[in-house]
């Protein structure tokens, strides 16, 4: 009997045991086959749809970031603190995205999250010229107050578009004809500014590309109206007039006759059909530089306003009379005597007292300008253009200096050494505000480095952040420790 109950017992305990394990391999069978796959991570595929936070399917297209709400970029797979930075972005850069490189310096979007999103954005891969500066002309608030607007630059053209009434001649438009045609009343002043600065005439389409308030896409639009000629005459000194371009331009003839090149006055010059201001270089060069006289052909030859094909029309004509060579150096030495010429007021008739080889550009005086050949006009425009700066650090500035005769200041260039080691630099974080604020280079941008200065320590973000365009960034490095 006590046999027959251990059995018993034996049996109902191994049941127990056997029916337990049962369902635990049944319960661990459900749960691995109710397990949800993973995800395979977001891709921005042209013909897939995802799955957003909210579990709702969002078919992917081409979209402008400019016109997505907060709960859409939450959409494309952001965080809310993401979306938060990249609104703050788009408002720090004037409210609106300009290009997708712009896009692409917001620093919460990383590298692959932007090569994931970049075949979809609506737009261009760089922004224009016009478009460059959008972001300076809108006001903000820093902690010195509302910001100034007054150097707005911003392009209405490329808001509004241009309206062109037909073919016409950029020559004889006044500043409200440019404002008529799609211009703010800045750019049309600056675009006659610059009109002035060529000698009154564009010259060619080439030229009127290169104002710099004009951008290329606006040219491209103009250039099929222009009457100006594509490229600009051979002799860039000579500054043609435009004013009818329904005629054809001729060049007048000139008839040759002998002359002696060290007995030409400036009527003399102008009559062998150059310029004054060009029969003038000639002068200066021949009394100043070669001490009042041409020895040889070379000598002429070199002179930088006469070009090759000028000089190899002219030499078959040219007398060098020794005994001119003689009396032009007595001449000289009685050029004080009250008896002068007419174009005495531009010749210095002394021996050149400045060694230019040995003035650094730097440092070189209003007088010594003179003295080189500039006239009063443009040895005072760069002096102060580099005044300035606190000096040049490279010749191209030099030749871009406002009003400068670029072809003096290129031989000034060739002649004279430019020595920058006493050319003050800052950083960021160190420059004075008054130096910001009235450097060529820095004073468009000044408010906004006074504003991020005191927010980021890091002076690599200015430049992402402000979104100064190439050029500009490239200049202001110079100036920069």
């Amino acid at each position: 009997m006590k046999s027959s109950i251990q059995l018993s017992a034996a049996k109902n305990y191994f049941l127990g045991f056997a029916t337990s394990g049962l369902f635990l391999i049944s319960g661990l069978y459900f749960f691995n086959s109710s397990k949800t796959p993973q995800h395979s991570p977001l891709t921005f595929t042209e013909n897939s749809d995802v799955e957003n936070d909210l579990g709702t399917k969002v078919q992917l297209k081409e979209f402008n970031p400019n016109d997505l709400s907060e709960q859409e970029w939450i959409n494309l797979g952001f965080s809310e603190r993401q979306v938060a930075t990249i609104l703050k972005y788009k408002s720090v850069v004037g409210g609106n995205f300009t290009s997708k490189e712009q896009l692409k310096k917001c620093y919460s979007i990383s590298a692959e999250k932007y090569s994931e999103i970049e075949p979809y954005l609506l737009l261009p891969a760089q922004a224009s010229k016009t478009n460059s500066n959008q972001n300076y002309s809108r006001g903000y608030t820093n902690n010195y107050g509302p910001r100034k607007t007054s150097h707005n630059y911003t392009s209405s053209s490329s808001s509004k578009g241009l309206n062109i009434p037909g073919k016409f001649n950029p020559d004889t438009y006044s500043v409200n004809d440019f404002i008529n045609l799609g211009f703010t009343e800045k750019q049309a002043s600056s675009i006659l500014k610059y009109k002035s600065y060529l000698g009154g005439s564009f010259i060619s389409k080439e030229k009127f590309k290169e104002c710099y308030m004009i951008s290329d896409e606006n040219y491209r639009k103009l250039a099929p109206y222009l009457l100006l000629p594509d490229t600009a005459p051979a002799n860039t000194f000579e500054r043609k007039s435009f004013a009818d371009n329904n005629q054809s331009i001729q060049k007048p003839v000139i008839n040759i006759a002998p002359f002696d090149p060290n007995t030409t006055d400036l009527d003399g010059w102008k009559a062998l059909g150059f310029s004054e201001k060009q029969a003038q270089v000639i002068i200066n060069y021949r009394d100043r530089n070669l001490k009042g006289s041409f020895k040889s052909l070379d000598d002429i030859e070199r002179c930088f306003v006469i070009s090759a094909e000028k000089f190899a029309q002219l030499k078959p004509f040219i007398v060098l009379n020794t005994e001119s060579i003689g009396s032009k150096k007595a001449e000289n030495t009685l050029s004080n005597s009250g008896n002068q010429s007419q174009n005495s007021k531009f010749v210095n008739s002394t021996e050149t007292k400045t060694d230019f080889r040995r003035t650094n550009i730097n440092d070189i005086t209003f007088k010594q300008l003179i003295e080189f050949g500039f006239d009063e006009k443009s040895a005072s425009s760069l002096v102060g253009f580099r005044n300035k700066l606190g000096g040049f650090l490279n010749t191209k500035q030099i030749i871009e200096t406002y009003n400068i005769d670029k072809a003096l200041a290129e031989q000034l260039i060739s002649t004279a050494p430019l020595l920058t080691e006493n050319v003050p630099k800052y950083s960021f974080m160190e420059a004075p505000e008054s130096w910001l604020k009235s450097h060529p280079y820095f004073k468009y941008y000044a408010d906004k480095i006074i504003y991020y200065r005191i927010t980021y320590s890091n002076e690599n973000k200015f430049f992402r952040t402000m979104n100064i365009k190439p050029e500009a960034e490239q200049k202001m490095r110079m100036y920069l420790k």
